[in-house]
């Protein structure tokens, strides 16, 4: 006899997009994968299924799916464990993340300070775990270019294609995003974990780049070009092209609005695949993140490309194609 199953047959608009952003951000990692399992279920995963993508017992995700059932967000948390008492009160805790608030790079100075404050000595371990328990984690300070765009225009664009993904979800029609970036030898890795007194030393080298062009859906279903000359819009066309004759249905390009983009050559296009079924949606100027093939750049730069990568060019090209070529089997991005 079939095994019954279950499923998260309601998520409101909001709850969706809270998991997401769980999935993504969350310290707990616990918590980024009974979001996700929440999210799948509603998609009709089966719980089987689901155990199957995590390596888990079914049981425990019948146990998160009647958690969410009976408390929502609450649910994802892990229940309270016995332990010792807490070193710091609430009040103490609150004082912990304003003074990292104030200095975000230190916490050897945030425990230096709390101990000033307080007179309880503590450690920059448990000011971690304070940090990572309030949502907070150790990442990168990037520069950003949000005050130069028009946000009206960013969310209205953003909303659009929200609801594009919703319908290629359901299979009315098909969206791919669209982009390029390049690769060289100059690596883009800036940390790694090491051995105490010992260096990882990656030979500088500037010469040779490989450009790579690529169409990605949320399915991680990927169409890439990789060149080792230029790129010009007589290059991008020629992908198009190609690209144009696979599709099956009305098919959305999400891609920004770069001058070779915008080029006349290009423009000139537009219209020949719209007959065809393509059609394309330009993104507001300096709005970035709402590309998402920029999460496989990220991806292959920062974290798939392996150190052997940048002994020579031929390693580099290699690396690239076994990457590129493993894209929705070895290699997947969760985009839920």
């Amino acid at each position: 006899m079939k095994t019954p199953t279950k499923y998260v047959t309601t998520l409101t608009k909001e709850q969706k997009e809270k998991l997401k952003e769980l999935m993504r951000i969350d310290p707990s990692s616990r918590i980024r994968m009974r979001s996700h399992c929440i999210l799948l279920s509603n998609r009709k995963y089966s719980i089987d299924e689901i155990a199957t993508i995590y390596e888990i017992d079914r049981d425990t995700v019948s146990i998160w799916i009647s958690s969410w059932e009976e408390s929502n967000f609450d649910g994802l948390e892990d229940k309270p464990k016995s332990g010792r008492p807490a070193i710091l009160d609430e009040n103490e805790k609150e004082l912990v993340i304003k003074l990292i608030e104030e200095n975000p790079r230190s916490v050897k100075q945030v425990a230096d300070e709390v101990e000033k404050q307080t007179g309880k000595k503590v450690t920059t371990r448990i000011v971690s775990r304070i940090l990572k328990g309030a949502g907070k984690i150790w990442k990168r300070v990037r520069t950003s270019l949000k005050s130069k765009r028009n946000e009206e225009e960013f969310q209205e664009c953003k909303a659009e294609i929200e609801d594009l993904q919703e319908r290629a979800d359901d299979g009315d029609i098909a969206i791919y995003y669209f982009d390029g970036a390049g690769f060289c030898l100059d690596p883009y890795i800036p940390y790694a974990w090491q051995n105490k007194g010992e260096t990882i030393e990656l030979e500088a080298a500037t010469r040779g780049r490989i450009n790579v062009l690529g169409f990605m859906n949320t399915d991680n279903n990927l169409e890439s070009f990789m060149f080792e000359g230029s790129i010009d819009a007589h290059v991008i066309i020629g992908c198009f092209d190609i690209f144009v004759k696979t599709i099956t249905k009305k098919t959305v390009i999400v891609m920004d609005n770069s001058p070779i983009h915008k080029s006349e050559e290009f423009q000139e296009c537009i219209p020949a695949w719209a007959k065809q079924g393509l059609v394309i949606k330009f993104l507001p100027e300096y709005s970035p993140e709402l590309n998402l093939i920029e999460i496989l750049w990220r991806m292959i730069k920062y974290y798939w490309l392996p150190f052997s990568a940048y002994n020579c060019f031929s390693n580099l090209f290699q690396s690239l194609m076994d990457i590129l070529g493993s894209v929705g089997s070895k290699h997947r991005i969760s985009f839920s």
